[in-house]
């Protein structure tokens, strides 16, 4: 008689899958928190952030919603999959499985990299093409690479149309469980699945579990920043050029999660796609420039990035409304006033960013904007004299003179300035609100 030969795992019965894995022609571990390897190693991260998934339900909820992976049911967490039948040389990391009156309804397939490890593009498509065999449409990455968007990858992998792939980051990971524990409406209601959280967190934390930040640009922004300084034409299939512009996207994801954790709220960064890479090559061809974007829920406005290659600074802003029921002189005093109490609220940052604040004015039907010191606000009122403004800007611009094109000083210092501008400007402003109407 011969053995039942394994071929799909969706449709799949339950029982069915025990017994493949009974005969050998399935092989997989079951996701521990505490697993029997060692510390460090990739088998070790996966088991235990699986189980965390398992064990912590509003962890569970969040990664589910973004994967898109259905809820219903009862769901089957596994590690080391070996599918003996269709290949046995690929070894899956993560599995999970949804199973819904015995029958294996949906499953996302993971794929695990730590310390400096990268995604890599040919092992993604192997794996796409062993989950196309199995009925499997779900396919997540993980690594210490960051991307904008956890539905774009890493690598430009062939997938078919029907195929969903992921990313996260394991910054990103760590993130949305650490917000998880502020409290706020998101947060984790079960005592003991708190703690649960943490202890994984302290782990994932450790330097020993090969999870580390984005702490380095590629060798790509060094050479640019140069190429740029000693005059040498830009190409756009310059492969310095693309490198500069995924180590801005990655860092700009990384500023954003960093914020994230200072403040307890998710804060995003631009929201980008499969081209912005090569748009945002093109425009540093065209105008020696990139532009980022932070948005805090709740704050006066987004934080605009601009960085500035030629003369090597790096300035964010963010827009105030002022009252739109008073004239010039009133609302140039009415932002004065803000700034003032920003001031008073946080004297020691304040005084460290006063000497590189600016503050433009938007005029109505003018071509460009009013820009002027925080301190001239003498000259501001006679430059806007019998004009209408629409909004104010506020600018930090720094100097990062060589630090702009050194791999690490450049993150160091942007991170510290992101910091420093939100905690002694931003978070002390607010937008003008139209008053209800009065009988």
């Amino acid at each position: 008689m011969h053995k039942k030969k394994f071929s799909k795992l969706i449709g799949l019965k339950y029982e069915d899958f025990l017994s493949f894995k009974e005969s050998g022609q399935i092989i997989s571990q079951e996701a521990r928190l505490i697993p029997l390897l060692k510390t460090g190693d990739e088998g070790a991260l996966t088991s235990i952030f699986l189980s965390s998934i398992k064990l912590i339900r509003e962890y569970r909820n969040s990664i589910f919603k973004e994967i898109k992976l259905s809820k219903i049911g009862k769901i089957y967490y596994l590690t080391e999959v070996v599918f003996n039948d269709i290949n046995t040389s690929s070894r899956i990391d993560g599995l999970i499985l949804v199973v819904s009156k015995g029958i294996i309804k949906d499953a996302v397939v993971f794929e695990m990299k730590n310390k400096n490890n990268s995604v890599d593009k040919n092992q993604v498509e192997k794996y796409i093409n062993l989950c196309k065999k199995i009925g499997v449409s779900k396919m997540a990455t993980i690594s210490n690479e960051f991307v904008s968007d956890s539905s774009l990858s890493p690598v430009n992998a062939k997938a078919p149309r029907n195929f969903s792939l992921y990313h996260f980051s394991w910054t990103y990971l760590m993130t949305k469980g650490q917000l998880l524990l502020f409290k706020n409406d998101a947060n984790i209601k079960d005592e003991d699945q708190v703690e649960i959280m943490k202890e994984v967190l302290y782990y994932f934390d450790s330097p020993t579990s090969g999870i580390n930040g984005y702490h380095m640009m590629k060798k790509g922004w060094k050479e640019t920043v140069d190429n740029i300084s000693n005059r040498i034409p830009l190409r756009v299939t310059d492969t310095s050029l693309i490198e500069a512009v995924e180590s801005w996207h990655e860092e700009e994801k990384d500023m954003a999660l960093f914020l994230s954790r200072k403040l307890g709220v998710l804060v995003k960064s631009t929201n980008r796609n499969k081209d912005s890479v090569k748009d945002d090559v093109r425009r540093i061809v065209k105008s020696e420039e990139l532009f980022g974007n932070l948005s805090v829920k709740n704050s006066v406005s987004n934080i605009k990035i601009r960085l500035d290659f030629e003369v090597k600074t790096v300035s964010m802003a963010v827009k105030v409304n002022p009252p739109q029921n008073k004239g010039t002189i009133a609302k140039i005093t009415w932002i004065g006033k803000q700034l003032e109490s920003a001031k008073k609220k946080n004297e020691l940052v304040f005084s460290t960013l006063e000497k590189d604040l600016l503050i433009e004015a938007n005029v109505k039907h003018a071509r460009e904007n009013i820009r002027i010191p925080i301190t001239g606000f003498e000259i501001l009122l006679q430059d806007t004299k019998g004009k209408e403004i629409q909004a104010f800007n506020i600018v930090l611009m720094s100097k990062f003179n060589a630090s702009f094109g050194s791999n690490k000083k450049f993150i160091a210092l942007i991170e510290k300035m992101v910091i420093e501008f939100y905690s002694g400007i931003v978070q002390h402003l607010a937008n003008w609100n139209q008053p209800a109407p009065k009988l």
